[in-house]
């Protein structure tokens, strides 16, 4: 199992080839580039997401961050899912630390996965690749919900960044 920056996982390849990574590279830093050009406006909608991921490497800083040994952090907030081994935040419809004015009670020390999402995410990621290698390939994007102010930006803008970048890519 290859790992793209370190959490991507590429199923069935041991290592990513050269050529793939320069592609790899280029569709991250498409995407990242929304994060940049469209910072989040604080909706909250991401925050009643059934499935938000803290990673091993997250829990200390963010049982620090909230003023917690790591133990009580993980009993209070974590649920670890035996089929695959992953931390969830236990209460997530809205997140536990969601606060009453729809803001991120612990923003400067939110998770990886809260300050990269939607634009990101591994599905998103991997259909801009798609979609930068392949000439052909008309990138789906209709799982996004249209009412989140971060999707209408990405649906308006993802079709002309995409032929930007296959523009690059083949210079």
């Amino acid at each position: 199992m290859a790992l793209y920056r370190g959490k991507y996982v590429l199923e069935g390849l041991d290592e990513i080839p050269t050529d793939m990574i320069k592609d790899l590279d280029l569709a991250y830093n498409t995407c990242h580039s929304l994060i940049d050009d469209f910072p989040c406006s604080m909706c909250g909608k991401c925050c009643h997401q059934p499935f938000i991921v803290i990673r091993d490497e997250e829990i200390d800083s963010l049982a620090e961050y909230v003023g917690m040994k790591a133990s009580s952090f993980i009993k209070n907030y974590l649920h670890r899912d035996s089929s695959n081994g992953k931390w969830f935040f236990r209460y997530t419809n809205p997140c536990v630390f969601l606060n009453k004015n729809n803001k991120c009670s612990i923003w400067n020390g939110r998770p990886e996965i809260c300050r990269e999402f939607p634009y990101l995410v591994s599905m998103f990621v991997s259909r801009v690749y798609l979609a930068i290698t392949h000439e052909n390939y008309e990138i789906d994007i209709e799982y996004m919900d249209d009412t989140w102010p971060c999707t209408k930006i990405i649906k308006s803008k993802i079709k002309s960044m995409i032929e930007e970048a296959r523009r690059k890519r083949n210079f």
